[in-house]
């Protein structure tokens, strides 16, 4: 996956462009779910097809946000706890390696109890600070309605017909 930079211009590796730019090509096939276009590109490589003029397009863009929980001081806090522990270990960690004052256990102690401490503090005042705006939380998803297969003009007409066979073969069995 390559990531676009709004300052960098020409071209990008295997001649992708840098800045962000809508896709060309004539569809040769639209399928309602990621996994269904990523299939029907699989099967124009497997048949030899030139995938490099192949495009997948997400159309309809919605970011899904699902609710994963209610929040509350408990759950808030055990999170800052578990994150700050995981911080503060490798705190510890690194003072352990470099600093030769004291055991590496004791290093590795002391960062963990700071790192939970800090972990505490700095969830608390992120939570009180929102003051119930969100009680809950949540994972997020940018999902789209369909997904259509663009293809470069010179090779369109050949891949809607490997698509097209691909749509007739019958579905695979199912355990």
């Amino acid at each position: 996956m390559m990531v676009s930079s709004p300052f960098g211009g020409g071209q990008g590796p295997a001649g992708l462009p840098r800045l962000p730019t809508p896709p060309t090509g004539w569809p040769i096939g639209s399928y309602s779910t990621y996994g269904e276009a990523q299939q029907a590109v699989d099967f124009l490589a497997e048949s030899e097809f030139a995938v490099t003029d192949v495009t997948i397009v997400g159309v309809d863009l919605m970011l899904v946000e699902r609710v994963i929980g209610r929040l509350s001081w408990g759950r808030v806090l055990a999170a800052g706890a578990m994150s700050g522990a995981w911080f503060g270990l490798f705190a510890g960690l690194l003072l352990g390696m470099f600093v030769n004052q004291g055991g590496f256990a004791l290093q590795l102690l002391t960062g963990l109890v700071l790192g939970v401490l800090s972990g505490l503090a700095f969830s608390a005042i992120g939570y009180r600070t929102s003051r119930g705006r969100r009680d809950f939380s949540s994972a997020s998803q940018l999902v789209a309605g369909r997904y259509d297969v663009l293809c470069q003009p010179r090779s369109a007409e050949q891949g809607r017909e490997l698509l097209a066979k691909l749509a007739l073969r019958p579905p695979p069995a199912t355990a």
